[in-house]
């Protein structure tokens, strides 16, 4: 439910604003690549149901989304690199965050290396960590950023195309069904979502006991 309201209200807020839809989708996607849980992923899904409905380009929806996605990464990275532990040890806020976020996506990359900066695009803890944890394990940055830039452009044109055709099938039900029939296509998407995010957790806590 709380999936639902926010992709409901993120997707309201950039239909009335539709001159900010692609500025907003690029802040909160580097944001939450650099590190903070933020609703970046939720941000793409609305502006490609909206470019399924002619309000924006889907061209450059997922754009904006991979440049957002690999700069926001290399930010996280550096900083991590340049001192991250000190940085998060500083303050109790993000000391917290820390103890929160880091562990679970540090077991994960202990265990799965490299390929854990391009997985990490498509899982919800590893997205807000993985570029921290290259950093701060000294990756080579040549080799996360040649995983970190596919990761970014598979992951935004994989999520994009796919709330695209989502968001345009929805509104096909709506004209030839009514708003009963396009709003229970978007109900299952979102269970579909919500089935993915239940997999990613488990994954990583069933890496992380073994």
């Amino acid at each position: 439910m709380h999936s639902i309201l926010l992709l409901a209200s993120i997707t309201s807020h950039i239909d009335q604003h539709p001159g900010q839809a692609l500025l907003l989708l690029f802040a909160l996607l580097l944001l939450e690549s650099f590190g903070l849980p933020l609703p970046g992923e939720t941000a793409l899904i609305a502006c490609a149901v909206l470019a399924s409905q002619g309000a924006l380009s889907i061209v450059a929806v997922i754009t904006v989304a991979a440049l957002a996605a690999i700069l926001g990464d290399n930010l996280g990275y550096w900083t991590a690199r340049r001192g991250g532990r000190a940085l998060l040890d500083r303050y109790s806020l993000t000391r917290r965050y820390a103890e929160r976020y880091l562990p679970r996506g540090e077991r994960f990359f202990a265990r799965h290396g490299g390929k854990t900066v391009f997985i990490g695009r498509f899982v919800a803890v590893l997205r807000v960590t993985a570029a921290w944890i290259a950093g701060l394990s000294h990756m080579s940055w040549w080799r996360f950023l040649a995983w970190n830039a596919a990761g970014g452009v598979v992951w935004a044109t994989l999520v994009g195309l796919v709330s695209y055709f989502v968001g345009s099938a929805a509104a096909k039900a709506i004209g030839t069904y009514g708003l009963i029939a396009g709003a229970a296509t978007i109900v299952i998407t979102v269970i579909g979502l919500l089935l993915v995010r239940r997999f990613e957790r488990r994954m990583i806590d069933d890496d992380s006991d073994t």
